[in-house]
């Protein structure tokens, strides 16, 4: 049982259930992997809005980090809301101390229904201190374009230059998800420097579920930690949440 491989969890709960590390230990477990937490914050919150926010201690969520790798065989660390600079600063010096795993960033920058999950300050912390530690950082094209300081992008192109743009300064890879984008196909898209652009896509379908881009992002994180290249792990992650949303659709 110890040497079973476990995903390191650090995110804010989400009473409703809906997103954060609820939906993160059902879909790691649901791909066969186990979890760890490391608890970044607690919400009050349904699934129409987010009432309260109550921070972790940043010293308590990198005691959380560091009791859990000593505790299990981590082999992957997926991270999601993280709500202050301090804490921030804190999750990236335990990503530091453990270099040999690899990291999923989803940069939960706001909720659904618009509220703030990341202070507005932090933004310039996590590219500069936590996103460089990270294998791969999953931005939608809001979050993209508030990473780079930008306008939203118009189109695909418009996105991978955004893309290239946040590479070049501060990310190992990224998946830009195009969940928020139009037209009838969904594509993510991975960049890697030096490398051509890969494109997932799907169809697009008509539904709707919160928390899907904790779902992907801890999706990757659990085929990371069962060894799968990148690619590879970005591919079943995309499958994953798109067989959800089917089933969803036909409920």
């Amino acid at each position: 049982m110890a040497l079973r491989p476990y995903v390191l969890v650090v995110g804010g709960s989400d009473s409703s259930g809906g997103a954060g590390i609820a939906r993160d230990i059902e879909t790691i477990s649901s791909i066969g992997v186990r979890t760890c937490l490391a608890v970044t914050a607690l919400t009050v919150q349904t699934h129409e809005a987010v009432m309260e926010i109550h921070h972790s201690q940043p010293s308590l969520v990198a005691d959380q980090m560091r009791a859990a790798l000593r505790a299990n065989t981590v082999a992957a660390i997926k991270i999601g809301m993280l709500a202050t600079a301090e804490i921030v600063v804190a999750v990236a010096g335990v990503l530091r101390e453990n270099p040999q795993v690899p990291a999923v960033l989803d940069p939960v920058l706001a909720s659904t229904s618009g509220r703030a999950l990341l202070e507005a300050g932090a933004i310039s912390v996590m590219k500069r201190n936590l996103m460089p530690l990270c294998r791969l950082v999953t931005p939608n094209l809001f979050e993209l374009a508030l990473l780079v300081g930008t306008e939203l992008a118009m189109d695909e192109d418009g996105a991978v230059r955004q893309g290239r743009e946040l590479l070049a300064g501060a990310a190992q890879a990224l998946l830009i998800k195009g969940g928020h984008a139009a037209g009838p196909r969904s594509a993510d898209i991975l960049l890697r420097p030096d490398q051509e652009p890969i494109r997932f896509d799907k169809p697009r379908l008509a539904v709707s579920m919160r928390g899907t881009g904790c779902m992907l992002a801890s999706a990757i994180a659990a085929h990371l930690a069962k060894a799968s290249p990148l690619e590879d792990s970005v591919r079943k992650g995309k499958l994953f949440v798109f067989e959800k949303l089917q089933k969803q659709a036909a409920e």
